[in-house]
């Protein structure tokens, strides 16, 4: 099917890394035959393709063996054996069609599940159940003999969409579409306006079979789904030379090796940041982190006054799973949280120093986050660091480093400015109609010595109303500053088809199970939720009294769902910043206006 698509085939052309090599060995007979008419794919896709250098590249990293599989003899057909997948989407789906006739035997054709949003498999639906079929020809239109029965359809004349909801309205508890004859299967899905009103009845595309149809011809036929187990059909080697899983296919297209290899060159970047030299502390290593505790480390730190010399503080995390595979971990996405405390009497305890989001079942994922202008959360030179998912997830090992590094030049200059002090700001809560009115101004001055000033979110939207807030719906978050001055966060990846998908390349861990594709609310599956971070100096008036307030909309105004709301999850901070040379520590006040005078105290680090 790969090679058949031509969405498959052009993503490959368009946006397969010239820096990866694809090595396609066939399992046929007839491996050189198969060689040839792969490549003979390729050069037909190379020639509607505009930028000839790339086409060139293509050419040059694409290696077609003529080997079969089964004769190489050496280690690579051992490791598509051990790295076989088991679950959904893996083996090979097959349609069982049998009639009354004992004496003909099962009728045993491959089938493509379509991918419309959220529709079961045959499988999934029917288990080992037999149901009649019953041919609909074009089922471009309603059609009440297939009531209760699965509808074996021709394709073209109209839109696969329109084929199986037309079939649905006939009353059809599933739809088959068998291709034109000489013509492969396609990928059934929806397009444009149609994804609006997607089917709930299975439907799968299985090959054009004379056979198929002349038994049909002659009476009653029933239809069985099946999966047999096979070996795995891909696998990777990183850059650096490691055997590694590919993933899940969601569906049959290169796209998703792109995916593959676009995430094995962040990896390769990111092993390159993290060579280079820093102060590395140690916090977790591959604990178990289940349950309500989580994983909770007590670390020494340096000073506040020898982490000031350094210029960026960094959070070196992984996820990785109890076993070796991918199958060993989780299902279902989690936020995990990271919180920090250095002091029991301190409103600065059990804060929010880094989250993150699980992937989907794999295990590859790593991410280096930048936190600087958290750093005053810090307080002491003992801190309590825990990290924790909800604790119904299935078990996950993480791994944590707190990386402090200097400038380029490697030497950070007397006048630079740090982050000193820190005041919690806004929480989140469930995102309905009363999710603003619990957000007043908080009131703040500025001592005489403080050069900058910013504030930090981090900010994700989770659950699923009737609009999808807050996973799949755009929000915009907006923090005012003295009455006038908006400063706005909008999530505009949120629900697009595919937002998370093509930020492989920034640490998405590609080829999950699930929905990953999709675009989230502020974050994506597998990947770090980086914190928002903007400067608010020039937004402050020429007086001594300053305010902040924040407020969180949903289509341009306050939230209010009739179903079941989504939450928002926010922690957010104000951040003063000072020239670096620090020796002392004073006491900052904030009152929160419309409430009683609120005391929050905050170690502050001053410029002697």
């Amino acid at each position: 099917m790969s090679w058949t698509s031509q969405y498959s085939l052009n993503s490959l052309v368009q946006d397969f890394p010239n820096n990866t090599h694809l090595v396609v060995i066939p399992t046929s007979l007839d491996p050189l035959s198969d060689a040839q008419w792969m490549q003979k794919q390729v050069k037909i896709a190379l020639k509607y393709y505009s930028n000839k250098k790339a086409s060139q590249s293509l050419l040059d990293v694409t290696h077609f063996v003529i080997t079969s599989l089964d004769e190489v003899g050496n280690w690579i057909s051992a490791a598509f054996r051990d790295f076989a997948c088991s679950g959904h989407g893996c083996g090979l789906s097959q349609a069982v069609f049998n009639n009354d006739d004992a004496l003909k035997p099962p009728l045993i054709l491959k089938r493509l599940d379509s991918r419309y949003d959220w529709l079961p498999s045959p499988e999934s639906v029917f288990k080992n159940q037999s149901n009649e079929v019953i041919h609909a020809f074009s089922g471009c239109s309603i059609n009440q003999t297939v009531n209760k029965k699965i509808a074996l359809v021709q394709a073209g004349g109209c839109s696969y969409s329109k084929k199986v909801n037309a079939m649905e309205s006939s009353g059809a508890i599933g739809v088959l579409v068998y291709a034109e004859s000489g013509h492969p299967v396609d990928n059934m899905n929806c397009v444009d306006d149609e994804c609006f009103t997607p089917p709930s009845i299975p439907a799968s595309m299985i090959p054009w079979d004379k056979e198929l149809l002349d038994r049909l011809s002659q009476g009653a036929i029933n239809v069985t789904f099946q999966t047999t187990p096979s070996d795995n059909f891909y696998f990777a080697v990183d850059a650096q030379g490691l055997l590694s899983e590919f993933g899940w296919l969601l569906y049959p297209s290169f796209q998703f090796f792109n995916w593959q290899a676009q995430w094995f060159n962040y990896q390769t970047d990111l092993l390159a940041r993290l060579s280079q030299e820093a102060l590395v502390i140690p916090v977790i290593n591959g604990s178990i982190m289940q349950g309500d505790a989580g994983v909770v480390s007590t670390v020494k730190l340096p000073s506040m006054e020898e982490l000031l010399k350094y210029d960026k503080f960094e959070l070196d995390a992984s996820l990785s799973c109890p076993g070796t595979r991918d199958e060993d971990c989780p299902p279902w996405d989690h936020t995990v949280q990271l919180y920090v405390c250095c002091d029991a009497e301190s409103p600065l305890c059990g804060q929010e120093l880094g989250r993150w989001i699980t992937p989907f079942r794999r295990r590859i994922g790593r991410w280096l986050t930048d936190v600087t202008a958290l750093l005053p959360l810090l307080t002491s030179t003992t801190c309590n660091f825990t990290m924790k998912t909800v604790p119904w997830a299935a078990a996950w090992k993480p791994s944590l480093n707190l990386r402090f590094s200097k400038t380029s030049t490697g030497v950070s200059s007397s006048s630079a400015l740090k982050p000193v002090t820190i005041t919690p700001l806004f929480v989140g809560g469930t995102f309905d109609k009363k999710y603003n009115q619990k957000y007043h101004p908080i009131n703040f001055t500025i001592p005489s010595d403080v050069k900058q000033v910013k504030i930090a979110a981090i900010i994700t939207g989770h659950g699923s109303d009737e609009n999808g807030c807050g996973e799949f719906c755009v929000t915009s978050h907006h923090f005012v500053v003295d009455g006038s001055h908006p400063n706005v966060e909008t999530f505009n990846n949120a629900g697009t088809p595919l937002g998370c998908a093509e930020r492989s390349p920034l640490g998405v861990e590609p080829n999950e199970h699930g929905t990953w594709l999709y675009g989230r609310d502020g974050w994506c599956d597998g990947r770090e939720v980086d914190p928002w971070v903007f400067d608010v100096t020039d937004d402050l008036n020429s007086g001594s009294s300053h305010s902040v307030t924040y407020f969180g909309w949903f289509n341009g105004t306050d939230p209010d769902p009739v179903s079941i709301p989504g939450e928002i999850i926010m922690y957010s901070y104000l951040v003063f910043y000072k020239p670096s040379q620090i020796t002392d520590m004073r006491r900052f006040f904030v009152r929160e206006s419309s409430h009683p005078l609120r005391i929050v105290n905050i170690d502050v680090a001053l410029q002697s």
